[in-house]
């Protein structure tokens, strides 16, 4: 915000909600909380949720005069619902993956990884990594989305 001044960053935080949000709806998915400087939503498919960032990445990339850059985490499981936002192991993961990532990088889980699988995604495997909270380290793959 000090970089971009506030009236920059606060536009800069516009882009980015209106292409997340148009992304979620249409690949089905549902917003649970704005996070400041994110969004958290949740998928009824891990298919829909890789759509959703693959569609996130390339419309952000399509602003080539923006300094704006996303990172995102997918993670699946079972979280606990309670007063219209999700908690637990599931979301927790999802969240240190998505701050392990890279701006412009989509960081998945071997879970997402592995529900995709016969799909036409792409995965690099990023190796196993320590992850604040989780004792044992994670293997992360990286959804790839640009040529390279």
């Amino acid at each position: 915000t000090q970089r971009l001044g506030d009236a920059n960053a606060q536009d800069l935080v516009r882009i980015h909600n209106t292409i997340v949000r148009d992304s979620l709806k249409a690949q089905g998915g549902s917003e649970i909380k704005h996070t400041g400087d994110g969004i958290m939503a949740s998928f009824p498919s891990a298919s829909g949720a890789l759509e959703c960032a693959l569609a996130i990445q390339q419309a952000v990339a399509d602003q080539s005069d923006s300094p704006l850059r996303v990172r995102i985490g997918l993670n699946a499981g079972e979280p606990i619902a309670e007063e219209e936002d999700l908690f637990g192991t599931a979301v927790q993961l999802a969240a240190r993956i998505c701050a392990h990532a890279e701006p412009g990088q989509i960081l998945t889980s071997d879970l997402v990884k592995g529900l995709a699988a016969g799909k036409r995604f792409l995965f690099a495997d990023r190796g196993e990594t320590a992850l604040r909270g989780f004792e044992d380290p994670v293997p992360l793959f990286e959804l790839r989305w640009r040529e390279e």
